[in-house]
């Protein structure tokens, strides 16, 4: 599982892979928090989030979504991110943790919000690929 960050304009882009869609949300999510963040510190205390979509674009927009408000509520980075996707009969489901490293440790840029824009969850001959455009 890996990431890469991309500029787009005035806001920024992460692509990720993964040998499953799990691995690939994840790698998503640690993309958001390099995004954010260039050296993380140790510490922190990890929590978990439940998320349900009805599609796997929806459920990824609102993975991330929830990692920024959990960002915003708890006042934490939150990194070394898990997640276990997985379709059922009303849609995707996430289940997931994350390591919140407290704000005040660290220097942070802030990522405003998620988007749409170019957003992109597909399955690959070697795993899985998501591409999302994050409001900087």
């Amino acid at each position: 599982m890996s990431y890469a960050l991309r500029e787009h304009t005035a806001d920024i882009g992460v692509e990720a892979t993964g040998e499953t869609i799990s691995d690939a949300f994840a790698a998503v999510a640690d993309g958001m928090a390099a995004a954010m963040c260039d050296d993380i510190p140790a510490g922190g205390t990890r929590f978990a989030l439940d998320v349900r979509a009805e599609s796997r674009e929806a459920l990824l927009f609102d993975y991330l979504d929830e990692l920024i408000y959990q960002r915003d509520v708890r006042a934490v980075l939150p990194v070394e991110n898990e997640a276990s996707v997985r379709e059922d009969g009303d849609g995707w489901h996430l289940n997931g943790s994350a390591r919140g490293v407290p704000l005040a440790d660290l220097s942070a840029r802030e990522v405003k919000a998620v988007t749409y824009s170019e957003m992109v969850v597909e399955e690959a001959d070697d795993g899985w690929r998501a591409h999302v455009v994050f409001d900087v």
